[in-house]
């Protein structure tokens, strides 16, 4: 009886292995550890969003991870990364994408400090992770996405 569990615990973990590391270089899951903004297009659902990111006033000075992946630090970095990729995967997977896209609150202020990260000198006085703009009180000021939602790439 112990060898038949072994075999199974081993045939499983074979099976799962296989599948996904068939599944990640047929997916091309390699390239997502790159900063190469092409890896964000290798998802139908993302490649009209990366023609606009080459029409785009960022384009020449940020790839997608100056945006969407923190600055902090790589660990940081390549966790988000990771949850991104694992939440995106069983989105499209399962076909539970939102339609159009839609930012996840904890993304949304990923990308709110890499705004404040690289324009430090137009919101001076203002600390990442910090909402700013208008009323500048809580929950009911404007962070930078709420004006300026299209600058790294706009899609209609």
């Amino acid at each position: 009886m112990t060898k038949w569990i072994l075999f199974v615990i081993a045939a499983s973990l074979g099976t799962a292995g296989g599948l996904g590391g068939y599944t990640f270089i047929a997916a091309k899951g390699y390239s997502y550890l790159t900063n190469d903004a092409a890896a964000c297009a290798n998802c139908h659902v993302m490649r009209e969003h990366f023609a606009a990111w080459e029409k785009s006033s960022h384009r020449k000075v940020a790839v997608c991870n100056d945006c969407h992946a923190p600055h902090d630090n790589i660990v940081h970095k390549y966790l988000v990364k990771g949850e991104n990729g694992f939440v995106h995967s069983m989105n499209f997977t399962t076909g539970r994408h939102p339609d159009p896209l839609r930012i996840r609150a904890k993304n949304r202020v990923v990308t709110q400090d890499a705004c404040l990260s690289c324009h430090a000198d137009l919101a001076q006085g203002i600390t990442p992770g910090a909402r700013v703009g208008h009323a500048a009180r809580g929950d009911d000021a404007l962070d930078c996405i709420s004006c300026h939602r299209y600058v790294g790439h706009w899609v209609r």
